[in-house]
């Protein structure tokens, strides 16, 4: 994490069937930071903490343990909105994995009317990644 980062209080939470694979995309590909990745009894990842450079944080954990409240969750039905000021740069390094681009870099306007700079990925488990340059509203 980049030292004028702020720490993240919102921490979405995703569940894959194969965590090492999920680990290799988020940090490999994405560009996504590794904190914590603990091992599980299965030889997969039990639960993972990874940071965005600019700013939040991301933590998931196998679809293998149910005996949680987050243990009903299905691997591949979730989205996520990353802000990021290079959203070339992760389009190429998804490009050059192999990965799925479902929407190549472009210049949109979300519900709100903001106009952003966005593309959508799908990683190997079938979870929506949106990286776009809208930051939110502006300070009041």
């Amino acid at each position: 994490m980049t030292p004028d980062a702020l720490p993240s209080s919102v921490w979405p939470v995703l569940h894959y069937d194969d965590t090492k694979e999920a680990l290799r995309f988020l940090v490999g590909v994405l560009g996504f930071e590794q904190v914590v990745a603990a091992p599980d009894e299965h030889g997969g990842i039990g639960h993972a903490e990874l940071r965005w450079p600019g700013g939040g944080a991301l933590v998931f954990g196998s679809t293998r343990h149910t005996d949680s409240v987050h243990g009903q969750m299905r691997a591949g039905s979730s989205a996520v909105y990353v802000v990021s000021d290079d959203v070339d740069a992760v389009h190429q390094r998804v490009v050059d994995a192999g990965g799925e681009v479902l929407e190549a870099p472009h210049q949109t306007r979300f519900g709100s009317g903001a106009a952003a700079y966005v593309c959508t990925v799908q990683d190997p488990e079938g979870n929506l990644w949106t990286f776009g340059t809208y930051c939110g509203p502006p300070s009041q």
